[in-house]
């Protein structure tokens, strides 16, 4: 079998062959694979640098994909730890970590969008008591995730959705209700995110580091009402991974901070999730930026994927 091989943390995967084990254990079955996406976790992962990552070589990255099964079923899958992941020819699925696509859905919208629409799908299905109508504001938004975070919070009900990132251009085609640059000035800056995030509800912060630092700093001391809850999940953390939360943060206003991710949301929950956002992930609701490269060509996308802002999917 061919597939995307990691002989190296330091390098990209390289197109080769790759055994597939000679024994299947209870539920497993071995499928055909469609495409797969190469999402920043798929690169943590080759890297080494994740924090589930168990520093084994050699290893097929990819954590989730689209495939067909023997009776011709095509399914969306997610995968355990494992070093035979879904960048490949075929890969080994336990059913009952998978779910039957919608009629009609995109197998390269389906593998681009599922992994980045889940983080902040189950953050607000999953982590905490998110109810319709409430503001969201999403910290990251010019992201692949964070783009998609307004989409997911909008399909749920969100009341009111603040788009917090880079680029001026870029957060005014996100669909948000109003939008706060991380491009001004200090001052500026902080007066923006205090008037917006006064009366948020959540926030759903992909970046941590000094923006979630400087964003408790303007937000908690503007906070209209003591009793408003404000629900703070931290899902990635592009701008560091440490953040030095200001004490009275925690203090002065009724903040939930949480996570949301791989160990503190079950597989279980996750999987009970997956049918809902596959049907919502293919209406026309949803606008995923999507490319498709050829597996064989595994080593231009891993290149060019930290360069674009689409999300690329390894085709078979």
């Amino acid at each position: 079998m061919r597939a995307a091989v990691v002989t190296r943390f330091d390098e990209s995967p390289r197109f080769a062959d790759f055994p597939l084990p000679s024994e299947l254990a209870p539920g497993e079955e071995i499928v055909n694979v469609v495409a797969a996406g190469l999402h920043p976790r798929v690169r943590s992962q080759a890297d080494g640098s994740h924090y589930t990552s168990r520093e084994e070589l050699p290893l097929v990255p990819g954590i989730d994909g689209v495939a067909r099964t023997a009776d011709g079923e095509l399914r969306y899958f997610i995968l355990p730890d494992t070093n035979l992941g879904s960048m490949a020819e075929q890969t080994i699925i336990d059913r009952r970590r998978s779910v039957v696509l919608p009629p009609g859905a995109d197998p390269i919208q389906i593998a681009a969008a599922m992994n980045p629409a889940m983080s902040s799908w189950v953050a607000l299905r999953r982590r905490i008591d998110f109810r319709p109508g409430q503001k969201v504001m999403i910290l990251g938004a010019t992201g692949n995730a964070g783009r998609l975070a307004v989409q997911v919070a909008k399909h749920l009900g969100a009341g009111k959705i603040i788009a917090v990132g880079r680029g001026a251009d870029r957060l005014d085609g996100l669909g948000a209700d109003s939008t706060v640059s991380l491009d001004g000035d200090g001052q500026s800056l902080a007066a923006a995110l205090g008037d917006e995030g006064k009366d948020v509800d959540v926030v759903l912060d992909y970046l941590w580091g000094t923006p979630t630092r400087d964003a408790l700093y303007a937000i908690v001391p503007r906070r209209a009402n003591d009793d408003q809850v404000l629900s703070w999940v931290q899902i990635g953390s592009v701008a560091g991974v440490e953040s030095a939360i200001p004490s009275a943060a925690l203090r002065a206003t009724k903040l939930q901070l949480i996570g949301s991710g791989q160990g503190s949301v079950s597989t279980s929950d996750i999987v009970t999730e997956l049918g809902a956002l596959a049907a919502a992930v293919s209406t026309d609701a949803f606008s995923i930026r999507a490319r498709a490269v050829p597996l064989h060509n595994v080593q231009d996308a891993w290149g060019q994927a930290t360069q674009t802002t689409e999300r690329l999917v390894l085709t078979v």
